[in-house]
């Protein structure tokens, strides 16, 4: 396995450009992404109740195929009825028109940014056929499409993979994300702001979705910058098979490259969240279930006191147990060990539910280990056979600067 240069057109097949509608005043605001083929498509929703009007034109067509993609950002199209729909369904086939794409339901369309606004139509149809006409593959489509999705995001987030499976085959997997607030993904297949679109030349079958369900289990579902689940969240992976050889879905080198692309995408979402000055870590071991262990682990990344705690060094260790308590995880209090790692120090906190320290000199050493770019939490919890890792990042005073004055 090789991590590779390059973004979403790093597969065969795949092209895309971003460019300038002007639903932003500057800024690129409008992506495409083409497959040469129809390509098979899993897809993942935010399980919001208050669903953007892409998400639940998408939802409602589920298109098990799709060959392009439309992504607009600087508005959102969420809570806006009747119109937003229509507009959905108006920029599905204009695009299929400029594309040359016979059928509509082959193009995805999700959009990004304030919500509440009714899109502006003519700037959005201009946008997709200036990119329509200048789709292509390389770095330069690649960091456009990228730029064209973002928002208060403050870098791109891309990366690929390539990898030789078990029949000697070499494909490759590839995807860009956007998020930096709004983040606190539970997005569900059939049922991200975070957006991920990840493509690969690998063959899939019409059956992966449960790994592919899997997969966002255990990367984007286990991210969270501030609690906030958004109206559009939205994973995508297209598939177009054109790298041949046999279907990846059990190839153990797919899937681990597959994770690691998501992985490495989620990561960059925390990094970059609104304000972060800290990426948190978090380990949950011995856990006697799987749901558990996640749901302790989601339990203290979105918790706001944990947050402030890590942003301020400030070792109070009291606010992580009690986002432990109310997670929905088994577990007796005289079992559970803690410990913080961070500045490369490693500082047990509670061992077997008691203190380890209590003089101030071990107070400052566990606040030395909470100064650092990264701050990881372990917890072990009994001797469960369970475990689950997530990341978040610390809630600062530019995190409410940046929320307080997002609509102006």
């Amino acid at each position: 396995m090789e991590k590779i240069e390059g973004g979403i057109t790093a597969a065969q097949g795949f092209k895309a450009a971003g460019v300038h509608s002007g639903v932003k005043y500057r800024s690129l605001d409008l992506g495409v992404v083409t497959s040469d083929v129809p390509a098979k498509s899993f897809i993942g929703y935010t399980s919001n109740k208050v669903k953007a009007a892409p998400v639940q034109v998408m939802m409602e067509t589920n298109p098990r195929e799709l060959q392009a993609f439309v992504i607009n950002s600087g508005n959102a199209n969420a809570l806006t009825g009747k119109r937003g729909i229509e507009d959905v369904y108006n920029m599905r086939a204009h695009a299929a028109s400029a594309l040359g794409i016979d059928d509509e339901e082959l193009v995805g369309v999700i959009s990004t940014g304030l919500i509440g606004r009714f899109l502006n139509m003519p700037k959005i149809l201009y946008g997709i056929d200036r990119a329509s006409k200048e789709l292509a593959y390389g770095f330069e489509a690649d960091n456009d499409f990228a730029e064209a999705i973002m928002t208060t995001d403050t870098r791109k987030k891309e990366v690929a993979y390539r990898v030789k499976l078990g029949d000697g085959s070499l494909i490759t997997i590839a995807g860009v994300a956007k998020g930096s607030g709004m983040i606190s993904p539970h997005m569900k297949v059939l049922h991200a702001t975070t957006l991920s679109f990840i493509s690969t030349d690998a063959v899939l079958s019409d059956d992966f979705n449960d790994k592919w369900q899997q997969t966002l289990d255990e990367t984007f579902n286990m991210i969270s910058v501030d609690g906030d689940q958004s109206t559009n969240d939205m994973s995508v992976l297209m598939a177009n098979g054109l790298a041949g050889g046999d279907t990846a879905d059990d190839d153990p080198n797919f899937m681990k490259a597959l994770k690691n692309v998501m992985q490495d995408l989620a990561y960059m979402v925390v990094e970059d969240g609104e304000g972060v000055t800290k990426v948190i870590e978090v380990e949950v071991r011995g856990a006697p279930s799987k749901e558990g262990a996640a749901s302790a682990v989601k339990s203290i990344i979105r918790s706001p006191l944990v947050k402030t705690a890590i942003f301020g060094s400030d070792p109070n260790y009291g606010r992580i147990m009690m986002a432990l308590g109310n997670s929905d995880c088994d577990f007796k209090i005289d079992d559970v060990k803690l410990t913080i790692v961070g500045s490369g120090i490693e500082v047990p906190i509670l061992e077997c539910g008691t203190p380890v320290f209590e003089d101030q000199r071990s107070v400052d050493i566990v606040r030395m280990a909470m100064e650092g770019d990264t701050v990881k939490i372990v917890v072990i919890l009994g001797d469960g056979e369970h475990t689950a890792t997530g990341w978040g990042c610390d809630l600062s005073y530019d995190y409410v600067k940046i929320n307080a004055e997002y609509t102006t």
